[in-house]
């Protein structure tokens, strides 16, 4: 069994932008806006500032309280679309419940737009001439294509239909000709499923939601789960101590997807600045 390392990798890519920056004039710029107090977002964020820092951006982080309003939260995301300092606009969701995610997306300046959840840049992804990949599908297919497995051909099967990670994905699998099956909490008969799969990916938000006896002998398994067991430890989506006895690769968590996502945010973050330096 392989074990997909995602922190040789995250490692690897931020080491080589930070090359990248020190040739720049003008260092890249990331804000990111967090409203209210989620635990796990505030660790994310914590993380994002960390990196930025390593690898030589300018960050600045917005900690607003749970009832901020919608149209404040609207009037600082605009007013960083005007800032020229700031390449790249994080808003960490989830959101609370009184503002519309959907519409805060919406104002963010589709080239700052460094999560790539804007429309323009979905629609870009879908027909495959992009500027940005989302940060935790991109950082997976960085980590298959690293660790020397073949997509094209393979049966691929995306458990969750998220707007953040099932749909893109499956399509950037899809890009890669993977043969790609979709499924989520309506699919009837799921190990039927994933147990086809040459390549299992996990998203759906459930502590060892993916047992043994749903994977095929030999599959690569990618784990996005971020969940807490009994004694507050991270875990994922996949049983990873059963799975990992028949898997032939597969992530770990901590020390995979996850840090994936970071270093790929970084890689957009960059990006954005050359593209608004032009």
């Amino acid at each position: 069994m392989k074990l997909l390392d995602g922190r040789t990798v995250s490692q690897r890519i931020k080491d080589e932008l930070k090359k990248e920056v020190a040739g720049l004039g003008q260092k890249p710029g990331l804000a990111v806006i967090i409203v209210g107090d989620d635990s796990a977002s505030k660790v994310y964020v914590r993380n994002k500032k960390k990196a930025c820092e390593e690898i030589g951006f300018y960050s600045r982080v917005y900690e607003l309280p749970a009832e901020t309003s919608e149209e404040d939260l609207l009037a600082l995301v605009q007013t960083l679309n005007q800032e020229d300092i700031i390449n790249g606009i994080l808003v960490q969701l989830p959101l609370p419940s009184h503002i519309n995610e959907e519409k805060i997306l919406m104002a963010i300046d589709h080239i700052k737009d460094v999560d790539a959840f804007h429309p323009v840049n979905v629609g870009k992804i879908m027909i495959g001439n992009y500027d940005f990949l989302p940060c935790t599908p991109a950082g997976v297919m960085e980590l298959i294509r690293e660790s020397g497995i073949e997509v094209a051909g393979k049966e691929c099967v995306v458990v969750g239909r998220s707007n953040i990670v099932g749909k893109p994905q499956a399509m950037l699998l899809l890009h890669a000709n993977g043969a790609v099956t979709i499924c989520h909490s309506k699919t009837k008969n799921l190990a039927q499923h994933t147990k086809r799969a040459d390549i299992l990916v996990a998203s759906v938000g459930i502590r060892n939601f993916i047992t043994a006896d749903m994977v095929k002998e030999g599959a690569v398994v990618i784990d996005v789960g971020m969940n807490r067991n009994e004694e507050g430890k991270l875990c994922g989506d996949v049983d990873f101590e059963n799975v990992s006895k028949i898997a032939g690769a597969i992530t770990p968590v901590p020390g995979g997807v996850g840090l994936m996502t970071i270093a790929m945010l970084m890689k957009n973050t960059l990006k954005a600045a050359q593209l608004q330096s032009k």
